[in-house]
């Protein structure tokens, strides 16, 4: 493998900070982005020479842009972008404030897209560039109680599918990266539930509780072996669409996605019915 530069957002948990310490490990440079500095302060003393970090905010999109021209020119060139910053919110939709909808939207989905055109203009002038969108299996699997948090990763999706076939004549590549289930902050530290609502008890859109409480069960997902299927994506050309990590995660998507094309399929005659006749 070459070594390469890699701008990551959110290095402080999760597959942000497993990348980070893999790619360290082999020699690679990273640019990493973190809300608190002290939490990535071992990786700056460790990697003098190789890590750097930036204090970013992704609802910010002047931040943004302004991060993303300081480290393309303090690094020259960066080869690889990972869109990772981001976070999970439980609780049925009646039960989520105004508030957190406008957080997540802005952290979630605005965060990404901008920081994805941020990148675009420096990676048209290299002719060359590779970003990886990391999304979730719940980007086209929907699950009760998780109404926001789909909402945000489907957006994403359809964001990047439709980039990815903007900029492959520049030589852009796109990701995105649907894992399942991990062990990580994400779903056991740092996931936030809407205020519950009495009306809910017992109702489906609460049955992400027994998901966060490890008593009941750790998630298959291994988070370095995620991570390193992550990195060795960047190896193939052409860049894959869509990569799902976990067993789990692609037997539901498999069955999800065959239960859809096969209601779509008896809607022919209906969709048919509105089009004009032939000839006129």
């Amino acid at each position: 493998m070459s070594q390469r530069t890699w701008f990551i957002t959110g290095v402080s948990s999760g597959f942000g900070r497993q990348l980070s310490e893999q790619l360290l490990e082999r020699g690679d440079h990273v640019l990493g982005t973190v809300r608190e500095m002290s939490k990535i302060a071992d990786l700056l003393k460790r990697y003098p020479a190789t890590f750097h970090a930036e204090i970013l905010d992704v609802t910010d999109t002047a931040a943004i842009r302004a991060v993303v021209e300081r480290s393309f020119a303090r690094l020259g060139r960066i080869d690889v972008v990972i869109s990772n910053a981001g976070y999970g919110l439980f609780g049925a939709a009646e039960e989520l404030s105004d508030k957190q909808i406008d957080d997540m939207i802005a952290t979630n989905l605005l965060g990404s897209m901008q920081l994805i055109r941020a990148v675009l203009p420096h990676f048209r002038r290299q002719g060359k560039g590779r970003i990886i969108q990391i999304s979730t299996y719940g980007g086209q699997v929907a699950f009760p109680g998780n109404s926001l948090y789909h909402a945000t990763k489907w957006g994403i999706e359809g964001f990047v599918e439709s980039v990815a076939q903007e900029v492959a004549p520049f030589g852009i590549g796109m990701t995105i990266v649907e894992p399942g289930g991990a062990r990580t902050e994400f779903r056991y530290g740092s996931a936030q539930v809407a205020e519950p609502m009495p009306a809910y008890e017992n109702n489906p859109a609460h049955g992400f509780l027994r998901m966060l409480d490890p008593k009941n069960g750790l998630a298959a997902g291994d988070p370095a072996r995620m991570a390193a299927r992550i990195i060795d994506s960047v190896e193939l050309e052409p860049a894959p669409l869509r990569m799902v990590l976990g067993s789990q995660a692609l037997a539901s998507t498999l069955e999800i996605l065959g239960k859809r094309i096969a209601d779509f399929e008896t809607q022919t005659a209906l969709a048919a019915s509105t089009d004009f006749p032939p000839g006129e």
